[in-house]
């Protein structure tokens, strides 16, 4: 039954500003409450006391706006919203995208959604696109792009990431500007049987289904991005430690046999061992500098990582762990990644 759906957090946020504008109406704040009461389990005889609904009406005020949405809850006598705004509206609408934030204009969000400019244009100019097309078309026009927002470690610290750059900028840069040094950012990954997955497009009414692995089976992958060049470096490994890393590094010095190295990664213990630390004494020639902790976005090898299993792994069974995983590190190996540094974006 739909009266027993759970309102989603777009739903609740909804009904929120509703609440808190002070535009609306005694009745449509009431009936917001009464749905947010239902929401959260509230004995039903609380919530009629409280909104003076009965049991019936109450779940007939939650059907209809799942059914309808917000409209479902207004004031009866509002009239129809207009369809489509003037164009110095539109042009309204894309200053306010670009110059302000959605607390800016009174609402909690922090971002502008689809949602929320929705709301935004039938609160300030009365009038309501049937298709989100023309939100789609506001936010294209505003230069915004669409994308999900990024992850930050509980325990990153700006401040740390700030002072590394401070820190090291002088030498990276120098490096960069040197024919002689070659920059290496380095990562590694854990490719397993277990199928990840891609959002895809599809004709209405095609809902396929992806084969997945019942086998546990995975192998680590060692990758160098070069900074200058775009070109990966990418290794299959059994797993990770600091002999290992050792064996990958003598295979990357057979690369660049003469050349200084500036070499940037994280600081675990595969890289940080006795074994490591003797061979990079023993070869003189690698400079190593740790990326601040717990700040994936600082290295550009992310973002290969993102790319290899886009073209690689998403939406695919993966049968033979070791074939897969020869097919990815091919593709790292075959193509060229234009990633640079945070601190080298400016050059």
């Amino acid at each position: 039954m739909k009266t027993k759906i759970k309102l989603n957090k777009q739903q609740i946020k909804e009904l929120e500003r509703v609440i808190n504008n002070k535009e609306s109406t005694t009745s449509e704040v009431r009936r917001c409450q009464t749905l947010l009461l239902m929401d959260e389990g509230v004995k039903q005889t609380v919530i009629s006391r409280t909104t003076n609904y009965g049991r019936r009406h109450c779940f007939f005020l939650k059907r209809q706006y799942l059914a309808n949405g917000i409209t479902a809850l207004r004031d009866k006598r509002h009239s129809k919203p207009k369809e489509l705004l003037t164009k110095a509206q539109r042009e309204e609408i894309i200053t306010t995208l670009k110059t302000k934030t959605p607390k800016d204009c009174g609402y909690d969000d922090d971002y502008w959604s689809t949602s929320l400019l929705g709301y935004h244009i039938e609160k300030t100019y009365e009038a309501k696109y049937k298709s989100r097309t023309s939100h789609y078309l506001l936010f294209k026009k505003a230069s915004f792009t669409f994308h999900k927002p990024g992850q930050v470690y509980q325990k990153h610290n700006e401040q740390e990431v700030r002072e590394w750059e401070k820190a090291n900028r002088e030498r990276i840069e120098k490096a960069y500007k040197d024919k002689d040094t070659v920059i290496l950012c380095e990562d590694e990954m854990v490719l397993s049987t277990k199928t990840t997955f891609q959002k895809i497009w599809l004709p209405k009414g095609e809902y396929p289904k992806i084969l997945v692995s019942n086998k546990k089976e995975a192998r680590s992958i060692y990758g160098f991005l070069n900074i200058k060049t775009g070109v990966e470096h990418a290794f299959k490994t059994e797993w990770q430690n600091m002999f290992i890393t050792v064996e990958v590094l003598r295979k990357l010095r057979q690369i660049y046999q003469t050349e200084k190295i500036l070499l940037l990664w994280d600081g675990p213990g595969s890289h940080r061992g006795s074994e490591v630390t003797k061979f990079l004494i023993q070869d003189k020639n690698i400079e190593v500098i740790y990326f601040p902790r717990y700040s994936p976005e600082q290295n550009p090898q992310e973002h290969v990582w993102r790319e290899g299993r886009k073209e690689v792994t998403h939406n695919k069974y993966i049968e033979k762990i070791d074939t897969t995983t020869d097919s990815f590190v091919s593709y790292l190996n075959t193509t060229k990644f234009n990633y640079t540094l945070p601190i080298l974006s400016a050059i």
